[in-house]
């Protein structure tokens, strides 16, 4: 495992509150409760960067022309 590095986070008290409750009824530190949702979220952003690329070359449709050809299928 590296090194950890320390940084000073400010939370809502009610926040703070919830994660030392938690922490403390998982056995758990609020450190690693912390660095999981923070993994999580860049995990999470990196899927959604990937969808964006995988999609960046298909042909752009305007909302306005999506109604229309709905309209014309009967669709809507």
């Amino acid at each position: 495992m590296t090194e950890a590095r320390r940084a000073t986070v400010y939370f809502d008290p009610e926040i703070h509150r919830a994660l030392k409750l938690k922490a403390a009824s998982t056995d758990r530190s609020v450190s690693d409760m912390v660095n999981e949702a923070v993994r999580f979220a860049l995990a999470e952003d990196a899927e959604d960067l990937a969808a964006f690329e995988n999609r960046a070359n298909e042909p752009e449709v305007d909302f306005e022309s999506f109604l229309e050809s709905l309209k014309r299928r009967g669709q809507i």
